[in-house]
């Protein structure tokens, strides 16, 4: 049986080329989008999309469930969602706090809850999540503290999820890039050497190793993509 794998993001510049990398190892993919014209981008031979906005909980319970009825069962789920802001602590506003957790805790959070129970029912299954280098060195999230605040919950999350799984065989994962080089981020720093940052092609290969023979039997795994940043 192909491997099923559910993965939210893949509209971004990171999500294309994972889902490139993905499908090209012949795994079938289940996406949403928030935006049915973006399901244009897709192949449907190798990508199902659904529509859903994943900071709504029931939403994103109903594309797992979409998923799971077309799929008839879901092995990983590889959560990109996300999103960035500046803003030292005395800048940050409770409403900014709110936005980014729901950007890169909930958009994982609402997905993970019936996935979970999904892979509990079916043998296990693999969760990979992307993390921030600012949640593990904490004065680097100085200057980011909500964006590095909602990061570093998945890391809790994460830990809580092995710890209860040891028994149900359901992993959780996290890459953690220091700076991807994507189009935004060089607007954002056009003075930066952009050849010490991780490159999307990277980020994907490691996601793809998590999720390899091999790779799928690591447990509690931290995997710090820096290179030279």
């Amino acid at each position: 049986m192909k491997k099923q794998i559910i993965v939210s993001g893949a509209t971004g510049n990171l999500g294309k080329v994972v889902v490139g990398k993905l499908t090209g190892l012949g795994y079938d993919l289940h996406i949403n989008v928030r935006n049915s014209a973006k399901a244009g981008d897709f192949d449907p031979a190798f990508v199902s999309t659904y529509e859903a906005d994943l900071t709504d909980a029931d939403q994103a319970e109903k594309f797992v469930s979409n998923a799971i009825s077309k799929a008839g069962r879901i092995h990983a789920g590889v959560f990109l969602a996300g999103g960035f802001a500046p803003g030292k602590l005395e800048e940050t506003t409770v409403q900014e706090i709110e936005r980014m957790i729901n950007m890169n805790f909930f958009t994982a959070f609402n997905l993970i809850k019936p996935l979970k129970a999904h892979f509990e029912l079916n043998g296990g299954g693999q969760i990979i999540l992307v993390g921030a280098r600012p949640a593990l060195v904490p004065a680097q999230g100085a200057a980011s503290f909500a964006y590095t605040l909602s990061k570093s919950l998945l890391f809790q999350m994460a830990d809580m999820i092995n710890a209860e799984g040891k028994k149900t065989n359901v992993s959780a994962s996290i890459v953690v890039p220091s700076i991807i080089d994507t189009p935004d981020n060089r607007e954002a720093m056009p003075d930066a050497d952009f050849n010490k940052w991780i490159s999307p092609e990277d980020m994907a290969e490691g996601i793809a190793f998590i999720l390899s023979e091999t790779g799928s039997k690591m447990r509690e795994t931290v995997l710090k993509l820096y290179h030279k940043a």
